[in-house]
């Protein structure tokens, strides 16, 4: 499912990269949050609580780990996410993290939530070196959703059909799976390995349910990549398509979710 391109290098994919703020409520109210487990995990094996979020978006892994003692910095190339994000109370500087200057800032962690794939992964393993402390801790993660079959097949034909001119890193977004994320990570952890700076990353998973409704499914669709820039006549083309499938179903469904994590040390 959602919301990577399936080209080599994702983060040369601006459109998508940066058109997540067109709706910033909508994003924040349907992006689920994540596991409890994994940011207790990052908060006890961090040297500290000074948090760098990178691709912030509106904040939702950056209150979690407000919640549990961080002080958190984020960066954020969209205005508008942003500008949301601070709503939360939290600082936010936007730029591209590539482009970010620290002004000699160091962090005990640096987390990046479903959003790492769109920085360099070299690049960005090195200027994240040059930011975190000795011992400070680097982790990315993403959400892995697993819809039912019916519910993916049934975007992805209707994407092909009304957005017939989608870029090439985007034709094949609506039907991601597990294999996508995989080769993804194997490319990140290839540009940790290459900046030289960080001890063997470790992958975690956590895997949980989340029943939604009809009407919940159709609301968070237009926040994933593939459709953000979509025009409005064929995205809701494609939303109505999805929801006749889906009221065929019921009207509700579970979707199985993995959150996969990549942690290393800053040696």
């Amino acid at each position: 499912m959602p919301t990577l391109p399936s080209e080599r290098q994702p983060h040369r994919h601006r459109q998508a990269a940066e058109s997540f703020g067109v709706d910033v409520e909508r994003y924040d109210r349907t992006r689920p949050a994540y596991p409890p487990e994994l940011i207790d995990h990052l908060v006890a094996a961090a040297p500290g609580r000074e948090t760098l979020d990178i691709g912030i978006g509106t904040g939702i892994d950056a209150r979690q780990f407000q919640a549990a003692g961080c002080r958190v910095l984020g960066v954020e190339p969209d205005p508008r996410m942003a500008e949301f994000a601070r709503l939360s109370g939290i600082d936010v500087e936007v730029g591209t993290f590539e482009a970010w200057e620290p002004a000699g800032r160091r962090f005990d962690l640096l987390v990046s939530g479903q959003a790492w794939h769109w920085v360099d992964p070299v690049a960005g393993a090195v200027k994240a070196a040059e930011v975190l402390r000795p011992g400070g801790l680097w982790a990315v993660f993403w959400h892995v959703p697993e819809p039912p079959s019916q519910v993916g097949d049934a975007l992805m034909d209707a994407y092909r059909r009304h957005v017939p001119d989608a870029p090439d890193a985007l034709k094949n977004v609506p039907k991601q799976s597990s294999e996508v994320y995989g080769r993804l990570i194997t490319k990140i952890t290839d540009g940790l390995r290459e900046a030289g700076a960080f001890g063997e990353p470790e992958q975690r998973r956590y895997d949980w349910e989340k029943e939604y409704t009809r009407d919940e499914w159709l609301d968070q669709l237009p926040t994933f990549g593939s459709l953000t820039w979509v025009e409005p006549a064929p995205r809701n083309e494609i939303l109505a398509e999805v929801g006749a499938v889906i009221d065929g179903m019921g009207g509700r469904f579970t979707t199985r979710y993995t959150t996969m994590a990549i942690i290393a040390v800053r040696t």
